[in-house]
This record gives C-alpha cells, sequence and structure tokens, in this order.
C-alpha cells in the first residue's frame, strides 16, 4: 500500500511539473488557448482527482 501512495504521490508532482510548465506557454500564445483550453481543462481536472484520491489512500495509511 505504501508503494501505491508512492506512485501516486510521484505521479502528482510529475503532473503538476507539467501544468506549472504548459500552462503559462498555452496562456501566453493567443492561438493556442482556443486548441489547448480542453486539454488544460483535463489535466486540473485530473490534478484534482489525483489529490483527492492521495488524500483518500494516506488516511488509510495512517
Amino acid at each position: 500500500m505504501h508503494i501505491f501512495l508512492q506512485i501516486l504521490v510521484l505521479t502528482l508532482i510529475l503532473l503538476s511539473i507539467l501544468l506549472i510548465i504548459s500552462i503559462p506557454v498555452t496562456l501566453a500564445s493567443s492561438q493556442q488557448w482556443e486548441k489547448s483550453k480542453g486539454l488544460v481543462f483535463t489535466g486540473a481536472g485530473l490534478w484534482g482527482l489525483l489529490i483527492i484520491i492521495t488524500g483518500v489512500i494516506n488516511s488509510f495509511i495512517t
């Protein structure tokens, strides 16, 4: 169970880094926003879901 939690945290960190880099780049270019809007919102939703899942798994471990 600890390994699964560590994999969730690693995935969360990698997704956070990806979003930190890609969202400002997408917002800086006006034409890219219309094309990438769905991808940005999907990434943000996945990030939020990972936060909730990681918290629930962590509550079972401690």
